[in-house]
Formats: C-alpha cells, structure tokens, sequence
C-alpha cells in the first residue's frame, strides 16, 4: 500500500531525517488530511490543514516532509544527490527488499503464462491454468504392459515424487502427518484421490470382477452425488458442491434403471423414497424439451418397464402432460423450451430455430407414453413431426441439416451435414423407431437406408498413414475431416441394424468405424479421447489423428463403449470387453476423485496436466456405466436386445408386442 505501511522497517535503521517524494496509496487518508506517521503506526490527525493541494507526513524526531508547490519545482535528482550516502543506500536497500517480497507473485504469473503456451499445435494460443488432479493408479489386465511401462508412456510421473514437492496442490509426507492424512492419500483443494487402492483386477474368465468393477465405479460416484448433491442435477465433485440445470434431480432420475440392472437395490431403494416423496414438476422453470424428454422422461418409463413400480408411471405421466405446449407452433415443429409450472413454450431467445437432432430424437419416450396410457396425443405429435422431416427439401441422398424452424418448419443453416452434435440421434431414431414399433413403419426403415447410403457416399473417408475408416462433415460441397465423439454411436447402431435383418455390409462398416473410436482413445496420452478429432489425409502424414487446443476435453460420454456393447453382443468378440477395460481403468485413473464422484476433464494430450472441469454429467450414471456393465456381461438376457430398444440416453423400453 506504499511506504507509507513499511515505515516501521525503515525509520528502525535512520538516523537522521529523510527525505524522499512519497506516493500514498491509502483509501482512509485524503487529500484534505494530515497524516502524522510515527514509529508505532499511522496516527490521523482529522484537523485540516491550511492548504489543501499537498499532504504532509512526519517522522516524529525526524524532519517533515513537504509535498508543496515550492518542493515540485526542484528537481528530484538534486534532491537525491543532497543525500547522503548512507541514505541512498539505505532506501535502495528498501526498495529492492521490497522488489524480493513481490518476486514470488510475479514468477508463479510468468510461470502460467509459460505453461500456458506450450502447445503442439501451431498456433500460439494461451491455456488456462488449472491445477492437477492425481490420478489414481489400477492394475491392467494380465497380457497388457505392467503399470510401470504404462506411467513411462502416458500415465502418471511416480507418486512419490509429488510427495516430495510443495505448492502445486500436493502435499509432502511429513505435512500429512502433520495434519493426520491417511498414508497414500493426496489433497488437492479438499478433493482426496487415492494412491494406494487398486480397481479390482480383471482376470480372463473372471468376468464377475468385470462386473463388479463397474459396481465399485458405480457406488463411488453415486455417493459423491450422495454426499454432495442430493436431489440435484448435477454433482460438482472437486469443489464437493452441485450444479442446477433444470433443478428436477436429473442425475438421481438418470440413473435409477442403472442401479436397478446393476442389482445396487440399497441404492435404489433411497432414490426411489426421494421420487416418491421430493419430485415434482409443479415449478416455474425452463427445460429444455429434448433433454427432459430422454433423461427424465425416458428414465422414469424404463424404470416402470423394469420394476412394475406404477409411481413411476405416474411420475412419466405428469412431466408428459407438462412437456406437450412445445408442441403449439404453427408449423408444429416443438419449440426447445417449456416452462412446466406455467404450461407456455418458446424458442431459445436468439432464435426461432429448433435443433433437427432434438426435434426428431423424443419420439421412442412420447409413443411409449401413449401405448401405456392409451392416450394418443403424445404419439399423434411426435409423429406428426417425422412425417414434415421426412417430405422436407434441402436433403443430401438423406442426410438432413442441424436446425429447423418452428414457424415455417423448413429446414434452416442448409448446405452443412453432420453425424455430430445437431443431427447424431435424428438417424438413431430413424432405425429404433422402426425397431420399437415391430419392424412395420417402412418409412421410417427406407429413411434409415437412405441416410446410411449417403454417409457412404459423402461423409465417409479414410486417414494417413494408416487408413482409419471415419465419418467427417460436409459443409457446401467442401469435406471437413473433423469427427465428434458423439458419432462414435453410429457403429452400435449400424450393428443394431445389421441384427434386425439389415444388409451385412452394415456391420463390417460397423466394425471399422469401431476400430476408429477406439484408436480415438488409445493415441491420446491419458487414453481418453477428446470431443473432437480431425483426420489426417494428407500422403506422408505421421499420425492419423490430430485435435485442436479447444477440443481436447473429455466428458465421460458413452458413445464409445455403448457401440463396443453392441459389437459384443452380436459378435462375442472378447477384444470389445478388452478395449471397454481399458476405458474404464483410464476413467479411473484419470477422472476419479477420491471424496467421491468422477470428474470432467479438459485435456486429454497430457497426463500430468488433466485440468479437472469439477463436473460429473447425469450420463456418466445413466449411459456409460450402465453401457460398461452390459458390456462385460455375458448373459444375453440381460436387457435382451430382442426384447428391448435403448433410447439415446441408455433408458430401455420394450419392443411392441406383435398384433395379429
């Protein structure tokens, strides 16, 4: 705050007066004040002084300094030379102590911005700085490398040696058992990540380990949610708090079919009171109609399907019923928001637009709503939009384009396709309606056909150097080689396809693009894949797979181990079970927070510098554990794909029965 507040350290070595120009930065003294400075503090005389455009301090014993107009005509040089030696020294000795004092805050600046321009791209883009989480270390499976080869490649650097440094978030030993931590336990900013407990080993034939894995995954995540988040959507696992998005229990409602296949009965049995007891839909919120719809909506109908339990019918009913002013547009395409205490919908508040994915991926929820309540408004509506989709222009040999509008209910942004975000679940839907209606709505069936036929002809491509069959993006006739994670559904649902009597050909492009997901994952250094990749094409590149600073995040999404339980299951394949293990050790490895929960994280590249997002999604719980499990299960009952069509958010619900 100046010199003023370092006085004390000063006048203890003067001798003699010293006068120096000051500058005070002191918010309790003005300009109209004289400040008295003694050697026990800063003393306030309240007594104006008779000159208002200077300020006067005293060293008491010492001489005044004046900071009149008289004084502000000389020069500040032969002020300086009038001191004696003595005197310059000693305020040079002043200052650089103080430039010592401040050098600790200004390295750890310099140091972010070095650590933020690291980069293997090209461009110079600065990274924030986030601290690490400690990842924790699991056993892989027999025939793969030992951990120790495994933290040389892309692993952690030795735990101990971050025992050994401070600052950073780590702790040392000796600090740990200064404040009673248990040995092999990490603190960072109040998160805990374990060191010394292994996953459980997964041996081959022991398939119940697998499984219980994914328990173990399971519990440790719920009671992250459990301890930190009940009741609410989201948990935030580092900060040990919540976040809201629609404030309706999203994750609990997420995963409730999930603990129910899982057999956690406990578990269960406390959501179930919370449904019961604490949900409601009579708020004045916004929700997002697609989201609700296959989260909430979807979660509840298979839920009911599972356990016969009617609260949960009666649940689905009521935020049904809520759901359906969306649907009050003049072209009668949904708007994407309802307020479901208020009964009104509207579109986002930038645009009259409705995203094409969302609009066409709510049907399996609203036509099974209808069948059990033999109410057909809900089915009458959702079909009513398929049936617009279906004769709209602006198509390419099937693809469609991202957005539509509610007024017109035309397609918008025409010209860009994609089997990314925006578009994904609209050629899902297409498939698993007909699926779930008994294989008898041949239009849903020939728009499916079509759409695949035109991912062959326009989108699909393969990489340098290694000819990585993938699914790129097409934007007014020029390609894009730039893949989303989210596409990483297409090969289960090929294969879901090639099942129910679909040509061959689908499950052998299923089986490539499998392989391309999971090279996604294996080529990154924490083998986890970011959200978006970019392929090579080019003749002599080194590697197939380039990503973007800004795409380097992993969100703990499904698509990839939800295809691998497809392939399995149709296949018996074991290396899909092997390649699901190993996503699941790197979750665990990389995303687990000890206190409870797993965690986002933004960059996927570096192991050592994960940057943890706080943030667990609900479809951490509902998709890609539940996915996991059945992957490593080895009855075909279980959930039997026969009997049962997973929604987009892993909900099943039952396959119509057939009628003569």
């Amino acid at each position: 705050m100046g010199i003023v507040h370092n006085i004390e350290n000063l006048t203890a070595v003067l001798s003699t007066a010293v006068t120096v120009p000051l500058v005070l930065d002191y918010t309790g003294c003005t300009s109209n004040l004289t400040l008295n400075a003694e050697y026990k503090g800063c003393v306030t005389d309240m007594h104006p002084p008779s000159r208002q455009d200077y300020i006067s301090i005293s060293l008491a014993g010492q001489g005044t300094y004046n900071n009149g107009k008289q004084w502000r005509r000389q020069s500040c040089w032969r002020k300086w030379k009038q001191l004696s030696r003595l005197q310059r020294s000693l305020i040079l000795l002043f200052l650089f102590m103080c430039g010592i004092a401040s050098y600790p805050a200004v390295t750890e600046h310099l140091r972010g911005l070095t650590d933020g321009e690291r980069s293997t791209e090209s461009n110079s883009v600065l990274r924030p700085i986030f601290p690490q989480v400690l990842p924790e270390p699991v056993k892989p499976l027999p025939e793969q490398s030992s951990q120790k080869e495994l933290s040389n490649k892309r692993g952690p650097p030795i735990l101990q040696n971050r025992l050994q440094k401070k600052g950073n978030g780590t702790v040392t030993v000796e600090e740990k058992k200064e404040k009673g931590e248990e040995e092999g336990v990490i603190s960072w900013r109040g998160a805990l990540v374990d060191t010394d407990k292994d996953t459980v080993e997964a041996k081959d034939g022991e398939k119940a380990s697998l499984l219980e894995a994914v328990k173990d995954a399971f519990r440790h995540a719920w009671q992250g949610y459990k301890d930190f988040a009940w009741g609410h959507d989201e948990l935030r696992p580092l900060s040990k708090s919540y976040s809201e998005w629609f404030g309706l229990g999203l994750t609990l409602i997420d995963a409730l079919d999930t603990m129910w296949i899982l057999g956690l009965k406990e578990e269960f049995e406390e959501a179930r009171t919370w449904v019961a007891t604490e949900l409601t839909f009579n708020k004045n919120v916004d929700v997002n109609l697609f989201e609700s719809t296959i989260r909430i909506l979807g979660g509840l109908l298979s839920t009911y399907h599972l356990t016969g339990d009617t609260m949960f019918l009666d649940k689905a009913k009521d935020i049904g019923s809520r759901l359906m002013p969306a649907f009050n547009t003049p072209s009668k395409i949904p708007y994407s928001d309802v307020n479901i205490g208020k009964g009104t919908a509207h579109p986002p508040r930038w645009t009259s637009d409705s995203t094409v994915a969302e609009v066409t991926s709510i049907q399996l929820e609203f036509r099974e709503l209808s069948r059990l309540t033999q109410d057909p408004q809900y089915q009458d509506a959702v079909a009513e939009v398929m049936k617009q989709v279906h004769k709209l222009d602006g198509k390419l040999d099937g693809l469609v384009p991202m957005f539509i509008n509610t007024n017109n209910g035309q397609f918008t942004h025409q010209g860009i396709f994609t089997l990314g975000a925006r578009a994904d679940s609209y050629y899902e839907y297409l498939l698993k309606q007909w699926i779930q209606g008994g294989k008898k709505e041949d239009q849903l069936l020939e728009d499916y056909v079509q759409a695949i036929e035109g991912v062959k002809k326009n989108l699909l491509q393969k990489s340098s150097p290694n000819g990585l069959t993938f699914v790129g993006e097409l934007s007014h006739g020029q390609f894009s080689p730039k893949m989303d994670h989210l596409v990483c559904f297409l090969p289960g649902t090929l294969a879901l396809g090639a099942h129910h009597g679909l040509p061959a050909d689908h499950m052998d492009l299923a089986k490539q693009l499998m392989e391309t997901c999971y090279q996604m994952y294996i080529q990154m250094e924490t083998g986890l894949s970011p959200e978006i990749v970019h392929f090579n094409m080019h003749e002599g590149s080194i590697r197939d797979i380039d990503v973007k600073l800004a795409d380097r995040h992993n969100l703990l999404r499904p698509e990839t181990v939800e295809s691998l339980f497809y392939l399995y299951r149709f296949t018996k394949d074991h290396k899909y079970q092997d390649w699901g293990w190993n996503i699941l050790q790197n979750f665990n490895k990389y995303t687990k927070v000890s206190s409870g929960g797993y965690t986002s994280i933004n960059n996927v590249r570096d192991p050592d510098y994960t940057s943890p997002r706080d943030k667990m999604e609900s479809f951490f719980l509902g998709e890609t554990l539940k996915y996991l499990y059945l992957l490593f299960s080895d009855d075909p009952s279980s959930i039997s794909l026969d009997e049962y069509v997973f929604n987009t958010e892993a909900h099943p619900l039952p396959i119509w029965p057939s009628t003569a």
